[in-house]
């Protein structure tokens, strides 16, 4: 089976969805992922499809003229003081533009929140035919393995699945050997990335190189051939912010580089 790609919105992260859609499209990716849940962090645009209907019909006609699919949407977070309700008009949105999986992560340290939360996440995504791929960020409340899989056993959902996304993989300090143990049908993508093989102790640099100075598969330190190793066929949404680069070049510079140099690495693996 042929590999399939996305473009995650980190990677070119001021871009709108149509732009996304677009670039994507022409560089070669079968899919773009889109950030639909506003954040409110002072780096990021609101590109809210829900409420700005003539973005949604460019995104549509984007889709409708190139083929380019949408796999994901983002970030639907468990967070103190956020209603999971507001999260529904993405998932909406999501649906609409024929995408399957919705992206979350904890950032709470509140265990009953933790499950109430992401609970009601995976049912208000599972009325729209959506599945949610919970991530662990090292920086985050649950950031490991462990932790994901503990939250998934206790929500026992049958739409809930585990995001593997490289950078966090490396930084949590988790094992193949661990990760080999996973159920296989509780993936169903994963976030491709590398980066310097020695972990920050800092904070601040550790979020740094997470969201601004990611490496392209290979060029990194982070031994990316055994991790995908234990994973089952998935698509690989290319999650690899890397603002010199994308401010020199470019979003759509950067997003070829980042699939070219992808299927460059795999193809020197065969």
């Amino acid at each position: 089976m042929k590999q399939e790609y996305s473009l995650a919105q980190l990677t070119a992260i001021n871009a709108s969805p149509p732009e996304l859609a677009r670039i994507a499209a022409n560089t070669g990716y079968d899919y773009f992922s889109m950030r639909q849940i506003y954040l409110g962090l002072p780096e990021e645009p609101d590109f809210d499809l829900a409420k700005n209907k003539p973005l949604m019909q460019e995104t549509k006609s984007v889709m409708a003229e190139t083929g380019i699919r949408l796999l994901d949407v983002e970030l639907a977070r468990v967070v103190d003081g956020v209603d999971p309700a507001t999260y529904e008009p993405a998932f909406a949105t999501c649906a609409e533009l024929g995408g399957k999986r919705v992206l979350s992560s904890i950032w709470t340290d509140d265990e009953t929140v933790q499950l109430e939360s992401f609970s009601r996440i995976c049912d208000l995504a599972f009325q729209y035919g959506l599945t949610v791929e919970l991530e662990y960020v090292p920086i985050a409340a649950v950031r490991n393995l462990a932790g994901v899989l503990n939250i998934l056993e206790q929500v026992n959902r049958t739409n809930a699945g585990i995001l593997i996304d490289i950078h966090h993989f490396h930084r949590a300090g988790d094992t193949v050997e661990e990760l080999g143990k996973v159920p296989k049908e509780l993936f169903r993508m994963v976030h491709l990335c590398d980066a310097p093989l020695e972990i920050p102790q800092d904070f601040d640099e550790m979020r740094r190189i997470m969201r601004d100075a990611r490496d392209y598969p290979g060029e990194g330190g982070i031994d990316i051939k055994s991790i995908l190793s234990v994973i089952p066929f998935v698509p690989y949404s290319i999650e690899l912010p890397n603002t010199s680069v994308s401010n020199q070049y470019g979003y759509e510079v950067h997003a070829k580089q980042c699939i070219e140099r992808s299927k460059a690495y795999f193809q020197m693996l065969d």
